[in-house]
């Protein structure tokens, strides 16, 4: 059984604010980012809400990913959570 990584998108309250991350443990992260453990992005502007996440089994894949999203504008990244979480 190979392992799996996560690209996965944060938000505040709000949804004001999008942060874009990558990691080989989501739970364990996502609890980082709500205990202000997590990237110092997430806790300066209090984004401890995962709105979206994709798994796969490749790290540089992962990796591609998370640039890729990183790079688009905020629309396009609003696209992407809606398909999956409309809420």
């Amino acid at each position: 059984m190979g392992k799996e990584y996560y690209v996965y998108i944060m938000s505040n309250i709000r949804n004001t604010v999008l942060y874009t991350g990558v990691t080989n443990n989501l739970k364990r992260r996502v609890l980082e980012h709500k205990t202000g453990e997590g990237s110092g992005f997430t806790k300066r502007y209090n984004a401890p809400k995962l709105i979206y996440f994709e798994a796969g089994d490749d790290i540089n894949k992962a990796i591609f990913r998370e640039k890729q999203i990183k790079s688009w504008n905020r629309k396009r990244k609003e696209e992407l959570i809606n398909k999956l979480n409309p809420e």
